[in-house]
């Protein structure tokens, strides 16, 4: 089973930053739950096979009032990929700093190393006010992007389901 874990604040950013998850994890023929950082147990986290940590609206910082809710994130030995927001917690988690650094819109990268079935330049769609990782991240058991793959590169989402 999947973990997908909510961090927006107001239910109707859902549709942009969670549901499209959703729909990339039922196209795929996955089993997943989704539940919010809030009301996550340690049983959701226990049964997961891996998780992921979704991105928030610009503005929704309010995870960070709540960081020791991801606790968790250390001691956990499967697959965890943190986007945009999820990103921020796996970074503070690991005792990296938060930064501010705002971009919005497509912006194109360059990846050097294989990330995800993904290298070499390619489009990314941002979404975020501030920085912790950098652009792609991977150690371990967690990966994490700062842009939005849900948007325009679902599969970097469809190859974290093969790792």
């Amino acid at each position: 089973m999947i973990l997908v874990v909510n961090m927006c604040k107001e239910k109707m950013h859902e549709l942009e930053f969670v549901k499209p998850i959703e729909d990339i994890l039922r196209k795929s023929n996955k089993k997943f739950i989704t539940k919010h950082y809030k009301k996550l147990k340690k049983g959701d986290i226990n049964n997961a096979k891996k998780i992921i940590i979704c991105g928030t609206s610009l503005k929704d910082n309010e995870f960070l009032k709540n960081l020791d809710r991801f606790n968790w994130i250390k001691d956990f030995k499967r697959p965890i990929l943190g986007i945009c927001g999820g990103s921020h917690v796996i970074g503070l988690a690991l005792g990296y700093k938060l930064k501010k650094k705002k971009e919005i819109g497509l912006k194109e990268i360059n990846i050097d190393k294989e990330f995800l079935g993904i290298n070499g330049n390619i489009s990314v769609y941002h979404l975020h006010g501030l920085l912790v990782l950098p652009e792609v991240y991977q150690k371990d058991n967690l990966y994490a992007t700062i842009f939005h793959p849900e948007v325009r590169n679902k599969k970097i989402i469809e190859e974290f389901l093969k790792v």
